[in-house]
């Protein structure tokens, strides 16, 4: 457990320290965040935070383990997902280009054989083997999930949150099914996201942008992929959905809204669960806590179902869907109208 605490204080630290230094650096390169009607922020905010949590990240990867297939996988890959999000944070690359590029990183894993194999059959509670079909697959999950958490990036401090309640939920998963390697990424993760929190919660110094938001939701991807996808023990898909359960759920429920109010899906609105929150009078600080303990609980049952009867899981799981869908629809996220151009607060 000791070793565990000292990827943890090292991630966190590093990122800690450097995190004024990129902010420093942002605001010479002109890498600044400036208000318009499609922003939060009202005053210029320095972006690239990214680069602080990668720092602390690849640190802590590198001291605590050793030259494997996963941590080169983990560090080409993500190395290439900052590089790619630097440039749209200085440039705004086109939607296609980043959608190519992020294909692009989805495929390092596969290259070293690292991918989804199976998936828990929701009828009989057995294996189903990929075979080919976990190539597409396993592009799929890691492109969606770099999107999904690039997309809850809309409140200081939200994406950095839960980018490490996500990591916690996955550290103690790979605990539970004994999977070293992972446990100690996860926790990497959570250092390093929690470290640059420091400077990101409202009033945020400084963004992680598109830099830090596509490498968490990267880093998250491949850790699933290599850990708790890997778990024959229990509902497969569904633990690292929990446990990214708040990006993925907002994003299914943006899907649904849109479609529902007849509107292509790429248009923005202000019908993500924050908008959603600040809508019902909540500050930011008070919306992107009361998301945190979404993300807590989703992570938890996570954890539950995780060590669970495969029934008993299916129940559980049941249970937590209809809340969350109550939820949801109780506070407007179905509803919303997509809004007017020029008038969406949106930060993505």
């Amino acid at each position: 457990m000791l070793a565990y605490i000292i990827v943890f204080i090292m991630s966190l630290v590093i990122s800690l320290v450097f995190t004024p230094f990129v902010k420093k650096m942002a605001v010479g390169i002109g890498a600044v965040d400036l208000p318009n009607n499609r922003r939060i922020n009202k005053l210029p905010v320095p972006t690239l935070g990214g680069v602080a949590i990668y720092l602390g990240f690849s640190a802590a990867m590198f001291y605590n383990i050793s030259i494997s297939r996963l941590s080169l996988v983990i560090f080409l890959g993500g190395t290439f997902i900052l590089i790619v999000g630097i440039i749209d944070d200085l440039y705004e690359m086109s939607a296609h280009l980043k959608f190519f590029c992020q294909i692009l990183a989805a495929a390092i894993p596969i290259l070293f054989s690292i991918k989804i194999d199976f998936i828990t059959n929701p009828i009989s509670g057995g294996m189903i083997y990929l075979s080919h079909w976990g190539i597409p697959l396993t592009i799929l999950w890691i492109v969606s999930i770099t999107n999904t958490v690039n997309l809850v990036d809309g409140l200081d401090g939200l994406a950095a949150g839960i980018s490490a309640i996500a990591a916690l939920t996955l550290f103690f998963v790979a605990l539970q099914e004994g999977q070293i390697n992972a446990a100690v990424l996860s926790l990497a993760l959570a250092g390093s996201a929690l470290g640059f929190l420091k400077y990101n919660f409202h009033p945020a110094k400084i963004f992680m942008g598109d830099t830090g938001a596509m490498f968490c939701g990267y880093i998250l991807a491949v850790i699933s992929v290599s850990g708790a996808l890997k778990s024959a023990a229990t509902v497969t898909l569904v633990v690292p959905v929990l446990a990214l359960g708040v990006p993925i759920l907002d994003t299914v429920f943006a899907i649904i809204r849109r479609i529902y109010n007849g509107k292509p899906i790429g248009e923005a609105d202000h019908g993500h669960i924050h908008h959603s929150l600040l809508a019902l009078g909540f500050s930011q600080r008070q919306a992107v806590l009361g998301v945190y303990v979404i993300s807590i609980f989703l992570g938890i049952t996570a954890l539950i179902i995780n060590g669970s009867d495969y029934n008993i899981a299916l129940i559980l799981l049941g249970f937590v869907l209809a809340v969350l869908i109550y939820g949801a629809w109780r506070i407007g996220i179905f509803s919303v109208e997509i809004p007017k151009e020029g008038t969406s607060l949106e930060n993505n």
